[in-house]
């Protein structure tokens, strides 16, 4: 693979490391424990994704679907919630946190999603509970302080206009609990991202909190079925975004694609056609199993084994991206330090930043 002269980030700033749901590949994803681990291992930011409980309280999960992150299968009173729903164009099937309230919600324990690959992780099974935004807020807020060093947020609307639809909506309970804990300027450490498009353009209206676009290689925006990512991710596609959002969360293969045989091809144009726009770009997500590793990164001990997921992680940075979420936080910090340590981080600004 050939990547040409390494770039550094438009903002002239190291950056930014995205704890993917805490440190899922260490912990169960999306619970206090996997957060605090991913902080303490030098994370700059954590992600909860948000729902809703049926008392409009947001909590943090991977998807409002809870079979699969939760012992409630387990639990006979609530075997009667197993149901099917349509979201977003999909029929799904499972226990949903729109049926539960808070109180119900915090009597599951949490479980691993990926015990095949993450087998460590199964064994935290029923030991956490499902945290709510606030604990999450608190948790950032309280190790932060512990430690000296600013913990950001990077929460993620799921679903948006299922849940309006449902009257549950999400972004106003967002905004109001960021506001009351002071997190709501454009200088905030906190970036709110999405998947639609419709929901972050209502919120640029709404809030100084920097919003990011989600993109993902295939498909589009739920809530607008006249677009798709690939178009989005055009020249004239990113100027259009930069006018609601700050920058774009990508999928990995719209930045550096794979060949038929799983290794990393040259990259794409976007990170340049993206900082033309004036937008930050932060990609997603990096696991340090052979399972999700191209070819050429792969390690010893099959697909639950690991490899060198910091070296992928090079590849990207010689991109000049400006964040990445990651599952397992030391092999990108030990990533990012070591470009720091080269000096290929410069200072200056850029439209970006000066937006």
């Amino acid at each position: 693979m050939t990547h040409g002269a390494s770039a550094a980030p438009a903002s002239g700033a190291p950056p930014i490391i995205i704890a993917h749901r805490g440190a899922s590949a260490e912990r169960p994803e999306h619970t206090l424990e996997a957060y605090r681990l991913a902080i303490a291992q030098g994370a700059d930011y954590i992600e909860p994704d948000l729902v809703p409980t049926r008392d409009g309280v947001l909590v943090a999960r991977h998807e409002n679907e809870i079979g699969s992150t939760t012992d409630v299968a387990e639990r006979p009173e609530f075997a009667n919630r197993r149901t099917t729903r349509l979201i977003d164009g999909a029929e799904v099937e499972g226990w949903f946190t729109e049926d539960f309230t808070l109180a119900e919600l915090k009597s599951l324990h949490a479980r691993e999603r990926l015990p095949m690959l993450r087998p460590a992780n199964a064994d935290h099974d029923g030991r956490y509970k499902i945290p709510t935004f606030e604990e999450v807020i608190a948790l950032a807020k309280s190790e932060g302080a512990r430690l000296g060093r600013v913990i950001g947020i990077y929460p993620e609307t799921k679903h948006p206009t299922y849940f309006r639809s449902i009257g549950l909506p999400l972004e106003e309970k967002l905004l109001e609990t960021l506001a009351a804990h002071g997190l709501d300027s454009a200088k905030a450490p906190v970036f709110i991202q999405s998947f639609e498009a419709g929901n972050l353009a209502e919120l640029a209206k709404r809030t100084k909190v920097r919003l990011i676009q989600l993109m993902a290689a295939e498909g589009g925006p739920a809530d607008r079925p006249e677009l798709n990512y690939a178009t989005m991710a055009t020249p004239a596609g990113l100027a259009a975004i930069a006018g609601y959002a700050h920058g774009i969360g990508v999928e990995k293969a719209m930045l550096i694609p794979r060949a038929a045989d799983g290794r990393l091809q040259d990259p794409t144009p976007l990170v340049a056609d993206a900082h033309s726009a004036g937008l930050a770009v932060h990609v997603w997500t990096f696991r340090p199993e052979n399972y999700f590793l191209p070819q050429g990164f792969k390690g010893a001990g099959g697909p639950a084994g690991k490899g060198d997921a910091e070296g992928e992680i090079r590849a990207f940075l010689e991109t000049g991206i400006d964040g990445l979420f990651s599952d397992s936080v030391p092999p990108a910090r030990a990533a990012v330090d070591a470009m720091v340590g080269s000096g290929r981080v410069g200072i200056g600004s850029s439209a970006r930043d000066a937006r």
